[in-house]
């Protein structure tokens, strides 16, 4: 027989169900529109100085445009500066694939590697490889070093100091990633007859798959998006990145807002575009080692 504890408590439960359900919708609620102000009010107000005249984007409110003129400002962009700002996009698709295929190859070695081949020198590799996170990087020695390579203002010399300052995350992450393989994969590629670098390239490389992409569209965004880096180790007009190309449009002397925030768009849409894309693979190669683990 029911008791009347019995129906209390059946009464009970789908109130707190109801609660729970109606809280996390509040919670839920508040971080859409949390979202929505930090994200797209931003990229809203660039949006719409892009597409105002000179004299109506100088006001710089969040107001609807008199005179409808992205496309003349997009074609006044794209022509600035003798095609100056094609050249930076070219320098930047250059220096963001170049530098990413160093730091995919070498950090998943280097994971694999501190992961499956445990020694004594790996704490000390594992120390250098978290001050790579925390040491910020001494600007005038590495001028003097690339220097003294022939590097400095060199696209070839910029590649090598993007990968290098990401190469920490990246081996973190590939590290993490190696350690939810099954090692018996790896002593059955060896039975087989597979080398080192077919082992690597062949059987593991493949499986890595996640974090491959994930490292992939982070850290092109971040050298895309790179603004000092390239100030510092790759001056020159013809050496300029898409980044620096904001100095065409604002400076003490010149003020065209239009045109400035035009290039904004410009340069926020590849990244936006891949985040949109990609944004699930992006999460779950950040989680994959540690929900695996």
């Amino acid at each position: 027989m029911t008791t009347i504890a019995d129906r209390r408590t059946t009464t009970v439960r789908p109130r707190r169900a109801s609660r729970e359900t109606t809280r996390k919708w509040i919670v839920g609620s508040i971080a859409i529109v949390v979202s929505f102000v930090v994200f797209l009010v931003p990229f809203a107000f660039i949006l719409l100085q892009a597409m105002k005249s000179p004299a109506d984007a100088n006001e710089l409110g969040f107001t609807l445009p008199e005179q409808f003129q992205l496309w003349q400002n997009l074609a006044a962009v794209l022509g600035s500066g003798d095609g100056g700002i094609l050249r930076a996009f070219l320098n930047s698709t250059v220096l963001t694939v170049g530098s990413v295929l160093i730091m995919v190859v070498f950090s998943a070695m280097v994971g694999y590697t501190l992961q499956r081949r445990p020694s004594r020198w790996n704490g000390v590799i594992n120390f250098f490889v978290l001050a790579g996170l925390i040491v910020p990087p001494a600007i005038v020695p590495t001028i003097w070093v690339l220097q003294g390579l022939n590097l400095f203002k060199t696209m070839g010399g910029m590649i090598l100091i993007e990968a290098t300052f990401g190469l920490s995350f990246c081996i973190l992450l590939f590290r993490a990633f190696v350690a939810t393989i099954p090692k018996e994969l790896d002593e059955a590629a060896v039975l087989d007859g597979a080398g080192p670098i077919r082992l690597f390239f062949g059987v593991v490389l493949p499986l890595l798959k996640p974090v491959v992409i994930t490292v992939v569209l982070v850290q092109s965004v971040a050298v895309f998006n790179d603004f000092a880096n390239p100030l510092y180790f790759l001056p020159g007009a013809d050496n300029q990145t898409v980044q620096q190309t904001l100095f065409s449009f604002q400076s003490q002397s010149v003020s065209q807002l239009n045109l400035l925030f035009t290039d904004v768009l410009l340069i926020t849409i590849p990244p936006l575009v891949l985040y949109i894309f990609f944004n699930r693979q992006i999460v779950a190669g950040m989680t994959s080692g540690a929900v695996k683990g």
